[in-house]
Formats: structure tokens, C-alpha cells, sequence
């Protein structure tokens, strides 16, 4: 990891930004659009020190390290920081930071937030490439890096729904907006939501894909993780072939999940307050991840010698017990 140090000085900057923002939350009671002003800039240094330390340790598994490899981690590093500084410092004004476009110098800076997101966006999809073209260790491993960066990227983009023009900023009929876009889909912005994420509980929430797509960078990798402590226990996790399966099922079932997340916060739709048809949907996810699953542990026994299969049998029904 010490190959990448702007990216581990970043999530160390990131870490600081974090306390700071722990503090405003304290003793600055201000509040803006329902939240605490200093929630918006804690949640995203939070992530933002998880995504540069997650994009180095997946960086610091190539063999070798690379100029475009660098290039790539210096422009994740300074979109950051401007997009960091812009969200900062408007907290510090009392002002939004996101959909703004109030006065000339807000709706600046909102263009200025876009557009360090797409340089993040495209530095992340050169890293990503990469990485496809790299062994990161044994397949199961390296297949959880490639697919959690594919997800972030997907979740990234999602992130592009949240500025479109809303119905009601589109009926303006040429009257002078304050704001562009939105987090919420059927409800304005700031109404009741959940504690912590801040997420919407009364209407569609754009954040919640967005979300879930980013930090599968992340749950990738961990999941696996979870996969080979458990190995210790169970001996058939310690073939590599069933690791990389269930890696497959369970990027399978995240790409699922943020399809259907996706779905229900463009119906306008609470992620707390699913209607029947979203819960007809996560059953068919959860049934599927379920045999997915199943299917993953079940070594074929035509690949098997014969002497193996009374011992392979019992060992699946003690796992799965």
C-alpha cells in the first residue's frame, strides 16, 4: 500500500475531516434541509477515507506498480479533495452544497462538484481496467475486487439520477430555480429519515443506490474475508473453486439488490415502506441468493474419486446444518 501514499494520505486527510465534522456536529446546532449542517461533510469523509484506503490495497496487489496505476490514484485524490473542500466550505457559509443554484458563485461550485465527480468516476474505471488485466491473488480473490470496483462504478453512475431536474423544478416555466435535482423522488428534500444514513422515510431516496453501489468496493472483498476465516471450521471452504462461486453469487445477488433498491426509490417509495411488489422482488432475490448458495457449496460428484463422496456428502450437511 505504501506504493500509493497520496491515496493513504487522502483517507488519513479524510479521517481528520471526519473528527472535525464529529466536533461541528456537536457544538454547531445548525441545521439545513432537516440535517445537522455538519452531518453532510462526516458522512463523506467517512467515505471517502474508506474508498482511498480500499482503491490503495487493491492498487498494492498488482505485482508491479504503474504510471497510469499512479495517475489514476492522483486524480481519485484531487477530485476528492476539491469535492471535500466545496462541501466544507459551504457548510462553513450555511449553505447547500449539492443542487444549488441560488447565487452565481453556488451554482459554481455545484458545476465544480460535477465535475470532480466525473474525474473520480473515470480515474476509478482506469484503475478498474487495471485491475482486469492483473492477478490479484487466487481467482476468488481476484474476482471480488474486479466485481466490487464494477458495482462502485455502477453505483457512482447511479449517483448522476440525483441531479436531473425534478417534475416540480421542470413546471417552473422559465422562473429562476434555487435548486437543481434532488435526493428524494415524490417528497422534498429534509423530511423525516432514518438516523444515521439520513435516508428518506417518506418517499424514494436516490442516496440509498448510490450507497449500496459505492461501498461494494468494500463488502466484496470483506465477504470474502469472512469466507476464509471460516475456512478454518469448514474444510470445504478451503477449496478455491467454492470461494470464487460464492464470491459470483454474492456479487450476483448485490447487482440484484441495487437494481431493486434502484427501482423502488425512482416508484417514490421509502425503503422502510415497501409495497407488495418490492417484497415479491427481494423474495425472488433472497430465493435465488439461497440457491445460489446451495449450488456454490455442492461439489459435483462426477468430479470426485468415489472414495470421497460419503465424506464430502456428510461434510455439505454439517456445513449447511
Amino acid at each position: 500500500m505504501s506504493r500509493y501514499r497520496s491515496l493513504l494520505a487522502f483517507s488519513w486527510a479524510m479521517a481528520a475531516t471526519a473528527v472535525v465534522s464529529a466536533v461541528g456536529l456537536v457544538v454547531d446546532d445548525r441545521v439545513l434541509v432537516g440535517s445537522p449542517i455538519w452531518f453532510k461533510p462526516f458522512k463523506f469523509s467517512l467515505s471517502f477515507a474508506a474508498y482511498g484506503l480500499t482503491l490503495a490495497w487493491m492498487l498494492s496487489r498488482r505485482t508491479a506498480p504503474s504510471r497510469a496505476g499512479r495517475w489514476a490514484a492522483h486524480s481519485v485524490v484531487a477530485s476528492g479533495l476539491v469535492e471535500m473542500a466545496v462541501i466544507t466550505g459551504q457548510t462553513i457559509r450555511g449553505r447547500r452544497s449539492h443542487f444549488n443554484t441560488e447565487t452565481p458563485l453556488d451554482q459554481g461550485l455545484f458545476v465544480v462538484m460535477g465535475v470532480t465527480i466525473a474525474v473520480l468516476w473515470t480515474g476509478t474505471l482506469v484503475i478498474a481496467v487495471l485491475l482486469f488485466r492483473a492477478r490479484l491473488g487466487d481467482r476468488a480473490a481476484t474476482w471480488a475486487i474486479r466485481l466490487g470496483l464494477l458495482l462502485a462504478l455502477a453505483g457512482l453512475l447511479l449517483g448522476g439520477l440525483m441531479v436531473l431536474p425534478t417534475p416540480e423544478q421542470l413546471a417552473t416555466d422559465g422562473a429562476v430555480r434555487t435548486t437543481l435535482g434532488a435526493h428524494s423522488v415524490g417528497v422534498p428534500d429534509g423530511g423525516p429519515s432514518m438516523p444515521l444514513t439520513g435516508w428518506n422515510t417518506t418517499g424514494g431516496d436516490l442516496r440509498i443506490p448510490h450507497f449500496l453501489g459505492m461501498h461494494a468496493l468494500q463488502a466484496l472483498p470483506l465477504f470474502l474475508y469472512g469466507i476464509e476465516a471460516l475456512a478454518t471450521r469448514f474444510t470445504r471452504l478451503r477449496d478455491e473453486r467454492v470461494r470464487l462461486r460464492l464470491v459470483l453469487v454474492a456479487a450476483a445477488s448485490a447487482t440484484a439488490q441495487l437494481a431493486l433498491v434502484t427501482w423502488q426509490a425512482l416508484r417514490g417509495q421509502a425503503l422502510v415502506h415497501p409495497d407488495a411488489a418490492t417484497l415479491c422482488a427481494l423474495g425472488a432475490v433472497a430465493a435465488a441468493t439461497a440457491a445460489g448458495t446451495c449450488a456454490a457449496l455442492r461439489r459435483p460428484h462426477d468430479s470426485e474419486p468415489a472414495s470421497q463422496r460419503p465424506a464430502s456428502t456428510t461434510e455439505f450437511k454439517e456445513f449447511t446444518a
